[in-house]
């Protein structure tokens, strides 16, 4: 039971705290006195309910101290703070409450009875009629819901990097997890664009329950996740944000970070996504807990699995046996450019599965003139390059061909002489948008599940990693971004004999 205690009405400090709440700003001096006066200030013990569902509205309260969760249907919504009010919807609303009100610390409460406020002879008809007007203004005005949605956010996602298969359903299954052990998920609308805005549109409120989601469906930015475990595309990223690199972004982003109240925050993507993760955490305190799960279809995180890596090698082969039925029936050479900008995973593993006739990786040095000579009386050929071959040196002499074209200006000045057409096709950032098939769906189950058990436990700047099957969690400094491909492998894709 709560405890009734000892307070001065008229002790100027508590007219201050309440000159601050938004609901009793209309009042004038001696009103808000009047108002005072009929006040009363009660304890509660940590997890002792304040009102519960079915109970009947009667009072309004103003938080002294300490913190109560805001409940229906046995999910928290909400909480309130210092200064929070709730129970004003009595002014309006004589009916049961319809949710549940608990101190989840030692709270104190300054309570006012409605019988009190409507009695003329301890409050003026008019004064009354001032908070009701006020009231009715605030509820009218659905941004303050909004902003008390988003005024506390418990975990947030953010995807930032290239598309890749996997994003949508890794962010399903983190809210499905983390939802059922009693956490609240939102999402960055844009990546770490909308961490450096920091702007109420800036943010999403991402719900797996069905019913909780009809609760506060109304409300802006709320997302039902289920349909995303199976949905292409990343639905919470814009383009890169390469301005993140920037200290001074960098700072905004974890002020707003700060200001939102955060608790944990799960960084999806490459290795750029990685880098931006790492430098938040340099700025922000050690209480606010940070995660990272791999998304990239080119496994440039080594020592686990990377989500999206296996749809993209199934889609990426299955482009390349278009490609070479083409070449079969056409007799022609083709030079296709895809994915890989640094280890060349998904360009050699996607050649390998369509049996392809050559993997040009980012660091190999063929001999060109042999590469020509093997060519040259061949009816078809299918050569795969990765984007990142020779990309530096592309770079600083200011080429502007794609690595597919620069392979087959290499072919031509080493002396190609071939009856074949040969035509070099670009970049396939197709594959980006690919359905996840099911080994990257469970993957992404996988992870979740291990990374909520990772913040459950307390644990902080960890990667939830599957490899060979076991599961297990890296540490941020000991992640590695260089993902470098059996050299086994390279030969097995080199079918040209080269």
């Amino acid at each position: 039971m709560p405890i009734e205690a000892n307070f001065n009405p008229n002790d100027p400090a508590l007219l201050d705290f309440l000159k601050q709440i938004p609901l009793l700003q209309c009042l004038d001096e001696t009103e808000l006195n009047s108002f005072t006066s009929l006040l009363q200030l009660f304890s509660y013990n940590s997890g002792e309910p304040v009102y519960k569902v079915g109970s009947m509205r009667d009072t309004i309260y103003f938080v002294h101290e300490g913190r109560l969760s805001f409940e229906k249907s046995g999910y928290i919504i909400r909480f309130f703070d210092q200064q929070d009010v709730f129970g004003d919807y009595s002014l309006i609303n004589n009916s049961p409450h319809s949710s549940t009100i608990h101190a989840t610390e030692p709270t104190e409460l300054l309570e006012v009875r409605l019988a009190d406020l409507q009695d003329e002879s301890k409050f003026t008809s008019g004064a009354y009629g001032k908070l009701c007007k006020q009231f009715a203004y605030l509820l009218t005005t659905r941004r303050r819901h909004e902003e008390e949605m988003y005024s506390e956010i418990d975990v947030l996602v953010v995807q930032d990097g290239g598309c890749a298969p996997g994003y949508n359903s890794v962010t399903a299954f983190l809210t499905e997890f983390l939802e059922k052990s009693g956490r609240r998920v939102f999402a960055a609308s844009e990546g770490f664009r909308s961490l450096v805005s920091g702007d109420l549109r800036d943010f999403r409120r991402v719900v797996y329950s069905g019913s909780l989601y009809r609760l506060i469906e109304d409300f802006h930015g709320v997302v039902f996740t289920p349909p995303l475990r199976e949905a292409r595309g990343a639905d919470f990223r814009s383009e890169r944000y390469p301005d993140f690199k920037e200290l001074e972004n960098q700072k905004r982003a974890a002020e707003n970070i700060k200001k939102r109240k955060v608790k944990a925050i799960i960084g999806i993507g490459g290795d750029g996504t990685l880098a931006g993760m790492q430098s938040l955490g340099e700025l922000l305190p050690d209480e606010i807990q940070m995660f990272f799960v791999p998304v990239t279809i080119d496994s440039d995180i080594y020592g686990t699995d990377c989500i999206g890596q296996y749809t993209g090698v199934e889609v990426g082969a299955e482009k390349i046996r278009c490609y070479m039925a083409d070449a079969r029936t056409h007799g022609r050479c083709y030079i296709i450019e895809m994915m890989g900008r640094e280890g060349g995973y998904h360009a050699l593993h996607s050649c390998l599965g369509a049996g392809a006739h050559l993997a040009v990786l980012p660091d190999s040095r063929y001999n060109m003139k042999r590469v020509a000579k093997a060519i040259e009386n061949r009816h078809a050929t299918v050569i795969v390059v990765a984007e990142g071959y020779r990309a530096k040196e592309r770079k600083s002499n200011n080429l502007k061909e794609s690595a597919a074209e620069y392979f087959y200006k290499e072919l031509l000045d080493a002396g190609l002489n071939t009856a074949q057409r040969v035509v070099c096709e670009a970049f396939s950032r197709d594959i980006r948008g690919a359905l996840p098939n099911n080994t990257d769906i469970t993957l992404a189950q996988r992870m979740a599940k291990k990374l909520t058990f990772l913040m459950q436990t307390g644990q902080t700047k960890m990667m939830p990693a599957v490899l060979s099957g076991q599961e297990y969690a890296i540490p941020f400094d000991d992640i590695r971004t260089h993902n470098t491909v059996s050299s086994d492998l390279a030969v097995l894709a080199n079918r040209l004999g080269v």
